[in-house]
């Protein structure tokens, strides 16, 4: 069972994703908060397996909400709920250790598929706020975006054919135990390698690794993460 903490300000928002969310049997909430700092509180008292946070909320944001969750109860994972338009917030997040990114006009499937991924440890980036994120970062680069885009790609040559590999189903969405099936490897094989990939990108966790496969144009055209989730896990980097 997947233990999940909803914070939002907005209580029709809440009772929506809660609602997305007991479609599946696997998924349990535990916890609902009103606020980021009342989302920190319930976080500590029933340590959830996965925290789904507004980016933006009164008070103590999703962003000091995550910086704090993840001091206080690393293991929780965090994923964002985001609209269009906050691209700024989405990136902090991800510079913050969020582990994925959701849209709130998203499919309801995806919610269900990041609560999953960011379960068993992976990163989950939905396919429109990737797309937001590369535009974002894209835009922002001293060059045009093709310059950025051959940065991203100048980056990923840089690693090793399998580092490669392992990067493009990473961001797809898979968690270590699903990459090693498909690349026919041992679980503690993908780890390292995933190791390294942040290391030799110099990324500070798998999310962000995404967002570089992503741009790079290397992630499987097909989401990854709409495979059946493997057991949670919390023993990745």
């Amino acid at each position: 069972m997947i233990r999940i903490l909803i914070a939002d300000d907005e209580p029709m928002v809440r009772a929506g994703v809660r609602a997305v969310l007991s479609t599946d049997p696997a998924i349990s909430v535990v916890a609902e908060a009103g606020g980021g700092r009342e989302a920190v509180e319930l976080a500590l008292r029933h340590r959830p397996d996965v925290a789904v946070l507004d980016i933006r909320m009164p008070g103590l944001g999703g962003i000091e909400a995550l910086a704090e969750i993840r001091r206080t109860t690393p293991e929780t994972g965090v994923l964002m709920l985001t609209t269009f338009g906050e691209d700024d917030y989405i990136l902090r997040a991800l510079g913050g250790g969020a582990a994925g990114f959701l849209v709130k006009s998203g499919e309801p499937e995806e919610l269900i598929a990041g609560v999953h991924a960011v379960a068993d440890g992976a990163a989950y980036l939905s396919p429109r706020v990737a797309a937001r994120v590369v535009a974002h970062l894209a835009a922002g680069a001293a060059g045009p975006g093709a310059d950025r885009r051959s940065a991203a790609r100048a980056r990923v040559e840089a690693l090793t054919v399998r580092e490669r590999d392992v990067l493009a189903f990473l961001g797809g969405g898979l968690s270590n135990a699903r990459i090693a099936r498909r690349l026919h490897l041992a679980e503690g094989t993908v780890k390292a390698h995933v190791s390294s990939i942040l290391a030799r990108l110099g990324v500070q966790n798998r999310a962000a690794a995404a967002v570089v496969a992503h741009e790079a144009g290397i992630v499987p055209a097909t989401p990854a993460t709409s495979a059946t989730p493997a057991t949670p896990r919390r023993d990745q980097p």
